[in-house]
């Protein structure tokens, strides 16, 4: 392909074959939120008890995760510019071995959002929008603000803000209207994406940097070393506001039921001893809102859609990371929905024969309504990618086209400069019109040169 190198965002995608359409049935997706302000501090060694990896079988589908303050000096900046940022790069270390690959990712200065997925169902993710709301400076800075990303997911519209509100205790008025702001600023491109507050998800976490009114140190400090939470749940400033507030009365929170997660002398468990002594206070939070159905009279309260619903299974802090002066939080949840969409827009199969020199053959076909472009390629990835750019070979479908008609195409993708290696690999189509991976293969062997032998009438064939 003599076309420039491909480097867009994307999912990935199982095969199924669109010919024959299996009934749509509920699925239950778990998923792992995360949020934590790292303090521009490096990543740790270990992870595993943040990303639930710890447990013999965590079961989940996805991963959310948001960090604050990550290092943004100049060179860091440039530094990431350039290249993967270090948390970025630890998490995909982390999970791509665990079938895990990197679906979007957006980043504000010190604010960093990552979705990741299960292979199986990248299929039918479809990334709509990444894009990032500064509050700092009267909204020309990024040091405060809230980063989205907005996507399709089984068909629904599901919306993940991480946010970074104003601090201190006095600026809880400015923490709301910064809030407001940030949901009124998600205008998407395109006219068949809805208004955010028409999404049938919005999970929406961060620093939020809410504080406990009233009660001085010494009281909230002896509430959290009884545990006697609930005492300092009644002076929490978003849990007062969302009793008057009739837009955050909407999203709704887990108990907590864990220390409140801010402030720490850094590399302890010790509760700010500096000049300052600030009041401990539950500033990482997780919310979620689901849509709710209009209501036929004034008499019947809104429902949550029929065929979407969210139960979270864990709220929790980690109190053994000790990096930053906050503690991460995470929420874990189980998504059950019925599908709207249940059959993959691209079928990808790698042809069973070699039938040209040094070329693997792919056939593929496509549903009636998929929106097909020049500019769609297809990667060869080996089992165990980290993100869509993280292809061995590609080809751009029209460019290396064998045959083409309504129900089954052919290309070949060159396989001269594909090292002779025992790795499985795994090729997926990548949509320019939809800008996501639209299809997937399962995984295939590609053998070595040395295993190659010829058959009966003299045709060379490989073990795929």
């Amino acid at each position: 392909a003599g076309a420039s190198r491909p480097g867009l965002r994307g999912g990935t995608m199982e095969t199924v074959n669109p010919l024959k359409p299996a009934e749509p049935r509920d699925r239950k997706l778990s998923i792992h939120v995360v949020t934590w302000n790292v303090a521009s501090a490096a990543p740790p060694l270990d992870l595993d008890h943040l990303l639930q990896l710890d447990k013999q079988d965590p079961n989940l589908d996805m991963y959310v995760i948001g960090l604050q303050e990550m290092s943004r000096g100049i060179l860091s900046l440039l530094s990431d510019t350039a290249f993967e940022d270090p948390w970025s790069s630890f998490f995909m270390d982390v999970l791509s071995p665990l079938s895990f690959v990197k679906v979007s990712s957006v980043r504000m200065q010190g604010l960093l959002l990552l979705v990741f997925a299960k292979c199986q169902h990248l299929p039918f993710i479809q990334i709509l929008s990444a894009k990032s709301t500064p509050t700092g400076l009267f909204g020309y800075w990024g040091n405060k603000g809230g980063v989205n990303i907005c996507l399709k997911l089984y068909g629904y519209y599901v919306s993940i803000i991480n946010c970074h509100l104003p601090p201190h205790l006095a600026n809880n008025d400015q923490r709301l209207e910064h809030f407001d702001w940030i949901l009124e600023m998600q205008n998407f491109e395109g006219p068949d994406i809805p208004n955010i507050l028409d999404h049938d998800l919005i999970i929406w976490f961060g620093d939020m940097n809410f504080r406990i009114e009233d009660f001085g140190l010494h009281f909230v400090r002896e509430a959290v070393k009884s545990q006697c939470y609930s005492d300092l749940w009644e002076k929490d400033q978003l849990s007062i506001a969302k009793r008057y507030d009739t837009l955050l009365r909407e999203f709704q929170e887990g108990p907590l039921l864990f220390p409140p997660t801010y402030k720490f002398d850094k590399n302890s468990n010790n509760y700010d001893t500096s000049e300052k002594k600030r009041k401990p206070a539950w500033t990482d939070r997780i919310l979620w809102r689901l849509k709710r159905q209009p209501h036929t009279d004034s008499c019947t309260p809104r429902r949550p859609a029929p065929h979407l619903s969210l139960s979270l299974r864990s709220y929790i802090s980690h109190m053994m990371y000790t990096i930053s002066d906050h503690k991460p939080v995470t929420g874990t949840f189980d998504l059950e929905l019925k599908p709207l969409v249940s059959v993959p827009l691209i079928s990808l199969m790698p042809e069973g024969l070699w039938t040209m020199e040094n070329a693997l053959l792919i056939n593929y076909s496509f549903t009636p309504d998929f929106p097909s472009s020049p500019w769609d390629w297809i990667g060869l990835y080996k089992v165990g990618f980290r993100h869509i750019n993280d292809y061995v070979s590609y080809v751009w479908v029209r460019d290396n086209q064998v045959s083409f008609n309504d129900r089954l195409n052919q290309v070949y993708i060159n396989i001269s400069d594909i090292p002779e290696t025992e790795d499985q690999f795994l090729l997926c189509y990548y949509s320019n019109s939809l800008h996501s991976v639209v299809g997937i293969s399962n995984p295939f062997k590609i053998q070595p040169q040395a295993f190659l032998e010829e058959d009966p009438l003299g045709e060379v064939q490989p073990q795929i």
